[in-house]
């Protein structure tokens, strides 16, 4: 189950849920409008300030460096 991000148009309160589906109901919960908005998410990364590079070497997964004999 997916956690987003939404904003509530009525009184603009920000709040994360859970959802279980594209079904599922939203209300914010602190006016209880169901006229909200998802918001874009962003996940964080943690540095020390150098620079952040990929691996260089495969992780045994498809194309990653074998594993699937594409190579």
């Amino acid at each position: 189950m997916p956690i987003y991000e939404y904003r509530c148009r009525g009184c603009g309160h920000d709040f994360e849920k859970y959802v279980h589906g594209p079904a599922s109901k939203v209300a914010c919960p602190t006016c209880q409008s169901g006229d909200i908005t998802r918001k874009l998410s962003v996940f964080g990364l943690r540095s020390d300030g150098g620079v952040m590079t990929a691996p260089t070497t495969g992780g045994g997964g498809c194309c990653g460096g074998g594993g699937c004999g594409c190579h």
